[in-house]
C-alpha cells in the first residue's frame, strides 16, 4: 500500500491526530482525495482505445493538417491499448526529422506504457516510407523490446491519407 491509498483509508479522526490538522483540514484533505479519485477514474473511463491503423489516423490527423514541416508522435499506450499520452518528439524539416532512440523511448519507459505507436508525417503528401523511415523503426523495434516495450505500428499520415508499416509489414 503507498502512503497516498494509506492516507485515503484514514478517517477524519484520525487525521487530525497529526499535528496543525484540525477538523476543516482533516475535511479538506479527505475532499481533495475524492475529487482526485473520481478526476482519476473520469479519465481512466474516457480515454480513447487504439484499435488499427484508421484510430490513429482519425486522432493525429487534425496535429499534422497544413504542417510544412515532418513532426514526429508517439502514441503511449496501457495493456488495453488505451491511450496514456500522445508526446511530440521532433519537428524536422520539409523531409525528415533527426532524433535518437533515447529522446523516443524515455517517455514510454516514465510512463509504463505497455506499447507505442509511432506517427509522423509527409508534408509532399508521399505515403512511401523512406529508406530512412525504414531502418529507424526497426530500430525503434528492437530497443523498445529491451524494455518490454512493443511497438504496434509506425504510421504515416498525409491529408490523402495513411499508410501503416504494420499493414505492409515492414513490423
Amino acid at each position: 500500500m503507498t502512503d497516498l491509498e494509506y492516507l485515503s483509508e484514514m478517517s477524519i479522526t484520525k487525521l487530525q491526530e497529526f499535528e496543525g490538522i484540525g477538523k476543516i483540514k482533516a475535511i479538506e484533505i479527505k475532499a481533495v482525495i475524492e475529487l482526485s479519485k473520481r478526476i482519476s477514474n473520469s479519465y481512466t473511463k474516457n480515454r480513447l482505445k487504439i484499435t488499427s491503423p484508421k484510430d490513429v489516423y482519425n486522432i493525429l490527423l487534425p496535429y499534422f493538417i497544413d504542417k510544412k514541416q515532418e513532426c514526429l508522435k508517439t502514441i503511449l499506450l496501457d495493456k488495453g491499448n488505451k491511450i496514456i499520452s500522445i508526446m511530440t518528439n521532433a519537428i524536422g524539416n520539409n523531409d525528415k526529422v533527426e532524433i535518437g532512440l533515447k529522446e523516443i523511448l524515455s517517455e514510454p519507459i516514465k510512463h509504463m506504457a505497455s506499447s507505442i505507436i509511432l506517427a509522423h508525417n509527409h508534408p509532399s503528401g508521399n505515403l512511401n516510407p523512406s529508406k530512412q523511415d525504414i531502418i529507424f523503426t526497426q530500430n525503434i523495434e528492437e530497443y523498445a523490446k529491451i524494455f518490454n516495450i512493443k511497438l504496434l505500428d509506425h504510421i504515416i499520415i498525409t491529408k490523402n491519407g495513411y499508410t501503416s508499416f504494420k499493414q505492409i509489414n515492414i513490423i
